[in-house]
Order: structure tokens, then C-alpha cells, then sequence
């Protein structure tokens, strides 16, 4: 057999291109490393996008397909760095998973600080929009146009906990941008759906002491049960694995038993 030529053994030893291209924000840790890992293994080139390098890397395991990107959302010079990230890498974006975001303090309207508050609206709201903003630019000028964006809600956007009117009005907020992104984005093959989760085993519900009781809206606390993350991140991948042809608008997945329906 001849020897292969130095262009041949080129185009065998470069890496295959990935099919899709996702960015997901907040990837160094919970759901949005779980969404990151389950779209590297069903074949996405994946922009794992956070504000710490070491566990962005760590996400991505080594990945060929896996591209770690600094990135604070709440910065837009940060987001378009990001994007234009992607771009140079990949040449377009088919699906943004907007997932970064924080609890904030444990406070009623009356007693949040305006700096709480505006920390909290900059990272769950502000950063969401700034993302999508760059995303729907990258999306209607590719060719082929179009893509989907996924945002993370809660089921705070239904249904809040007491003491915390930050986050909650964020999600609130969140179920707005995702309705006016599906709207806008008709005319371009764009699509928005948004996902709200209850109690998935990450580190924010620690926060919150779900495992060791959960403040009720009647004052007691509960232990609340809570279901893998990699569970949330099927659902996820559900989201983004339908057809161009079809878009799914709203998902809620919680864990079994937990006070949702009729809280407190």
C-alpha cells in the first residue's frame, strides 16, 4: 500500500467537525456542566462559557470538540468575546443553553439592599438578555439562518419561595425575554423555549438548605426531595434535539414529591 502524502495524513489527523454548535453559560458547575457534558457525548462542538477557568476546564474533560471560554455575562465586551469565539472556531451557533445565574440574597423587598438587587438582576436577567442579544445576531447572519435558544428558568418563575424577591422577579423576568425571543425571532428561524426546574442535587439548592429543611411559606422548614442533575439535562437535550420545524416553549421538571403544586 503507498504511503499516505503529508496533505492525505493532514485531513485524516484533523479532528471531525461536530454537526451542531452550542453555547452554554454558567458551565462550571451544575446543571450547566451536566447540559455541557451531555451535548459533548450526542456530538455538539460546545463553548463552555463561566466566569472561573478551572472548572470551565475541568467541564470539558479534555474534549476535542470542548472550547473553555472566561466569560462574565453580566460584561458585554466578555459576551461578545465569547461569541466571536465560537465563530472563529466554528463558523456559526445553532443553539444557546442561557444558564448562568445566581440565587441573591435570602431577603423580602423590604429588607433587600439596592446592591443586592442589582448584583442578582445583573447576572439572571441582564446577562441573559446580553447573551441572547448575540446569540440572535450570530443566528440570523449564518447561513443556513436560524437556531434555538434555551433559557433556564425555575419554578420560582410559577411559583416563588419566601424571602426571595430577587430571584424569583428574575425568573418572572426570564418567562418575558423568552416569549418576546420567540416572537421576534419567527421572521428568522430563531426559536426560544424555556425550561423551569425544581430541586435538582446541585450546590445552589445548599444554599437554600432543600436537604436540611427548606423554609414553607408558613414559616416551617421542610426537607424537600431532589432528583440528579443529570436528569434536568436529558430534558434539556429533549429541548434542543427537536426539529427545526418545531419548538417547545415551555418544559418544567421537578423532583418527585416536592412542595410545587400547592407550596406552603
Amino acid at each position: 500500500m503507498a504511503a499516505r502524502s503529508a496533505v492525505q495524513e493532514k485531513i485524516v489527523n484533523q479532528p471531525q467537525q461536530p454537526g451542531r454548535v452550542a453555547v452554554v453559560t454558567g458551565a462550571g458547575s451544575g446543571i450547566g456542566r451536566a447540559v455541557a457534558r451531555l451535548l459533548l457525548a450526542d456530538g455538539y462542538g460546545v463553548a463552555l462559557a463561566g466566569r472561573r477557568e478551572a472548572q470551565l476546564v475541568e467541564t470539558a474533560g479534555g474534549h476535542e470538540h470542548a472550547l473553555p471560554v472566561t466569560c462574565d455575562v453580566t460584561r458585554p465586551d466578555d459576551v461578545e468575546h465569547l461569541f466571536e469565539a465560537v465563530r472563529r472556531r466554528w463558523g456559526r451557533v445553532d443553539l444557546l443553553f442561557n444558564n448562568a445565574g445566581v440565587f441573591g440574597p435570602a431577603a423580602s423587598v423590604d429588607e433587600i439592599s439596592l446592591e443586592d438587587w442589582d448584583a442578582t438582576v445583573a447576572v439572571n436577567l441582564t446577562g441573559s438578555m446580553l447573551c441572547a442579544g448575540a446569540a440572535v445576531r450570530a443566528m440570523k447572519a449564518q447561513e443556513p439562518q436560524g437556531g434555538r435558544i434555551i433559557n433556564n428558568g425555575s419554578i420560582s418563575a410559577h411559583s416563588p419561595r419566601p424571602r426571595t424577591v430577587a430571584y424569583a422577579v428574575t425568573k418572572h423576568a426570564m418567562t418575558g425575554l423568552t416569549k418576546s425571543i420567540e416572537l421576534d425571532g419567527r421572521g428568522f428561524g430563531i426559536t426560544c423555549g424555556q425550561i423551569d426546574i425544581g430541586n435538582t442535587a446541585t450546590e445552589i439548592m445548599d444554599t437554600i438548605g432543600v436537604g436540611e429543611g427548606a423554609l414553607q411559606a408558613d414559616g416551617s422548614r421542610r426537607v424537600e426531595p431532589t432528583f440528579p442533575v443529570e436528569d434536568a439535562a436529558r430534558a434539556v437535550l429533549m429541548m434542543a434535539s427537536m426539529p427545526r420545524t418545531a419548538s417547545v416553549g415551555s418544559v418544567v421538571v421537578t423532583a418527585a414529591g416536592m412542595p410545587f403544586i400547592g407550596r406552603g
